[in-house]
């Protein structure tokens, strides 16, 4: 069977930086387990999958625009640092959560000059282009229910 909107797809992968650093793998772990076409992944590698099927292998570039976007000075927010609680000091290139109109969201805190913190609420893959090693292990439609959630169930299944 091959990958197709609303089929269920079970993958290793590794995701590499331009510099080649790994970011993240699914290497000694469970495989991801996705429902293709609900944007359960970023689009483009979405795009780079479908029509693949079990134990095809595909290397993977994908421009920021398909992947988390550009980096956009919009989302950076000038806070007091009295707005923190907590023990640990702040330090720049640490995460803090927040809550938003939209909800909690994760910054990083990208300077701290006097009171002001600067937080920066891009997606730390931002103008990043990803490559990604993927091996398909195994391709299945998907069950009715797993649709109607938008997501799969059971064996494997997590959201993401």
């Amino acid at each position: 069977m091959i990958i197709a909107k609303e089929s269920v797809v079970t993958m290793h992968y590794t995701l590499k930086n331009e510099a080649g650093e790994v970011l993240d793998t699914s290497a000694g772990r469970e495989p991801l387990v996705y429902l293709h076409g609900v944007g359960g992944l970023i689009s483009g590698l979405e795009k780079e999958l479908e029509g693949k099927q079990a134990n095809d292998k595909l290397n993977a570039v994908i421009p920021p625009e398909e992947a988390y976007g550009s980096r956009r000075d919009d989302l950076l927010r000038i806070v007091s640092k009295e707005g923190f609680q907590g023990e640990e000091a702040l330090v720049e290139g640490m995460r803090v959560q927040l809550e938003t109109d939209r909800g909690p969201a994760v910054a990083v805190v990208s300077g701290i000059e006097g009171e002001n913190v600067t937080l920066d609420l891009n997606h730390p893959l931002a103008d990043v282009t990803l490559h990604f090693e993927v091996e398909v292990l195994n391709v299945r439609e998907a069950e009715a229910e797993e649709i109607a959630h938008g997501h799969v169930h059971g064996e494997g299944g997590h959201q993401h």
